[in-house]
Order: C-alpha cells, then sequence, then structure tokens
C-alpha cells in the first residue's frame, strides 16, 4: 500500500478520522482535507505519528465554497502526480435552511454538488485502476430529487434535504461508474451504519433529544470507517464498479436510485450549479 495515494474529505473527525487513521496503519499516503484548520492539524498530527511525517499532507478548504473546492483541486493537483483513491466523505446536517456564498442550499452544496465538482475535477488525476468511493447513506431510500425545488424554496425540512442528498449520492456514483466505462476507474457508495459522529451537533434540541438515547446503540466511528477502507483497498473490490454496499457488504439501493434517467437530469442540473461546462467522459 506504501505508492497508494488517497484524498480524504472530512478527515477531522467522526468516520473520516478514523478511516484516515486506518489508511495510515495501512501505509498509504495521505491528502487530508478539513474545514477546520486547527481540528485538521491535530488529526494529520496523529496519522504521521501511525503513517510516517512523510505519509500525510493537510488541505485546509470549506466545501461549501465552490471557490474553495475549484483550490483545493489546484492544491491536489500541485502536490501530486495522482490519486489512487477519492474519498467524498464531508457531509453536513444543518438546523435550519442556509444559502451558501453560491446561492445554493447548504446541505445540497456540501453533501452532493461538492464531491460532484471535486471529483469531475479531478479525473485526470485519477490513476488508471483509481478507486472512487462516496460516504452516502441509508436516509437515501426516503429522498427524493426535486428538480423544480432542490433548494427547498417552497418547502424545507431537516431530514428531506439531508435524505435528498444522499439520494444524490447513489444516483450520482452509479452515473459516474457509467461514464467511466472502460476506464478501469471504479466508483461505489456505500451506508457506513448509524455511527455517533459531529453530523448530528448540528440538528434542533428536540432531534438531540431524541437521538441522545439511540446513540447508546451506534456503531463507533472505527466501526463505520471499516466499509470506507474495504471500498478503498480491499483486493476483492479490484474491477467492483457502480455498487452500494451497507457498511461491508454489497446491498441494494432504493428504486429511484437505479432511474437513469433521473441520474442523467441530476447531472445535468448539477454541472449547470457547478458551472462545469462540459465533464470528461472515458
Amino acid at each position: 500500500m506504501a505508492d497508494k495515494v488517497c484524498l480524504l474529505t472530512g478527515a477531522s473527525s467522526g468516520i473520516g478520522r478514523a478511516a484516515a487513521l486506518k489508511l495510515a496503519d495501512r501505509g498509504v499516503r495521505l491528502l487530508l482535507v478539513c474545514r477546520d484548520g486547527d481540528r485538521g492539524e491535530a488529526v494529520l498530527a496523529e496519522v504521521r505519528r501511525r503513517g510516517g511525517a512523510d505519509r500525510a499532507q493537510l488541505l485546509v478548504a470549506d466545501l461549501a465554497s465552490q471557490a474553495e473546492v475549484r483550490r483545493l483541486a489546484t492544491e491536489v493537483r500541485a502536490r501530486t502526480d495522482r490519486l489512487d483513491v477519492l474519498i467524498n466523505n464531508a457531509g453536513l446536517v444543518t438546523s435550519r435552511r442556509e444559502i451558501t456564498e453560491d446561492g445554493l442550499e447548504t446541505t445540497l452544496a456540501v453533501n452532493h454538488l461538492a464531491p460532484f465538482l471535486l471529483t469531475n475535477l479531478l479525473l485526470n488525476q485519477l490513476s488508471a485502476s483509481a478507486r472512487v468511493v462516496t460516504v452516502a447513506s441509508d436516509a437515501h431510500r426516503s429522498g427524493a430529487i426535486r428538480l423544480d425545488d432542490l433548494h427547498g424554496e417552497l418547502r424545507w425540512r431537516i431530514y428531506r434535504a439531508y435524505a435528498q442528498s444522499k439520494l444524490a449520492n447513489v444516483l450520482f456514483t452509479y452515473e459516474l461508474s457509467r461514464r467511466l466505462n472502460t476506464s478501469g476507474v471504479t466508483a461505489n457508495c456505500l451506508h457506513p451504519g448509524l455511527v455517533g459522529t459531529r453530523i448530528f451537533n448540528n440538528t434542533p434540541w428536540p432531534a438531540r433529544l431524541v437521538i441522545a438515547p439511540m446513540s447508546l446503540f451506534f456503531a463507533s466511528s472505527a466501526k463505520g470507517a471499516e466499509g470506507v477502507v474495504k471500498l478503498a483497498l480491499a483486493p476483492e473490490m479490484e474491477g467492483v464498479t457502480g455498487r452500494y454496499f451497507d457498511r461491508t457488504e454489497e446491498a441494494h439501493s432504493s428504486a429511484a436510485s437505479h432511474d437513469v434517467e433521473l441520474a442523467l437530469r441530476l447531472w445535468d442540473v448539477s454541472e449547470r450549479l457547478t458551472g462545469l461546462a462540459s465533464v470528461a467522459t472515458t
């Protein structure tokens, strides 16, 4: 694994941090993307103790900003000539409807449009057998892509926005896999399980009171990271693409996630919303 280069977003806490440590233990070279520089430095130090001082680098970027995503992609290209693994892990839940500097609803912007844009900007950096891994959620099963109201201007609810963004993750993964086709690059996504992470910190207090007792049954971040690491490195995943996993096992995603026409329409809208004039296909 010493020659593998991996970019991991959302690396400062939760599943991202746990995955970073597991990957460091395997000797993977890591580019860790964090929004908070101080927390990023803390996990970088821990990763370097596990994998060696020259095995990890920190990149600070707020993925809610498309300018930041573009700057991040430029910095990645400057730091490495290839990526063997791209893990789109960063995600959030917001307690109220918020709009980013780009005029986009924040949940959609961070959970879907950021990985969509970053992945497409880095396609030419991916090695011949690279793996794109996107952390989705079983919440996608209750999600619906409302192309006429993606930003929740007509009706916004916390879970509705989150479930929509997670369905978008699965649709993106399947369409990316189709577009990469015979390139050798694979794209898969997963539900990491119910994991107690910081993602619930921004939910309203009533929701937190409900979540608190349930959290006793949540899996650890380390357990949640197992599926991420499997999709990123496991030999048996070589050539496996366009699949959805529940933790470490392949599973059936929702019927809506297999709607090819919907995936194409979402891709076109995502291109417009991210300013991508054209997307490379193979």
